[in-house]
């Protein structure tokens, strides 16, 4: 069993940065990988963000660029930095961890991109 509880989303102008905050309850680096997800309203949940097990990093086109993905090990904490935000980044998002095959998500955070 893996616990997440994710932090640090808010309402921010566009342009502005948010830096979210995944806690896990087992070792970062045991996961074979952590991610971020995002689910805006009436729409269905999209991947964001992914952290290999070995530290190799993915991003989606619409991230790319803006968006940087990073864990601190002695921390057990992944963490999603946000920059340069828009509107359309508006949604709940999800922290998701991969761990012996079986997936854990996380409760959400609300990020709010006003314009």
């Amino acid at each position: 069993q893996v616990q997440l509880v994710e932090s640090g989303g808010g309402l921010v102008q566009a342009g502005g940065s948010l830096r979210l905050s995944c806690a896990a309850s087992r070792s970062v680096a045991s996961m074979n990988r952590m991610g971020w997800y995002r689910q805006a309203p009436g729409k269905q949940r999209e991947w964001v963000a992914i952290i290999i097990n070995g530290g190799s990093t993915n991003y989606a086109d619409s991230v790319k660029g803006r968006f940087t993905i990073s864990r601190d090990n002695a921390k057990n904490t992944v963490y999603l930095q946000m920059n340069s935000l828009k509107p359309e980044d508006t949604a709940v998002y999800f922290c998701n961890a991969r761990y012996w095959g079986d997936d854990y998500w996380g409760q959400g955070t609300q990020v709010t991109v006003s314009s």
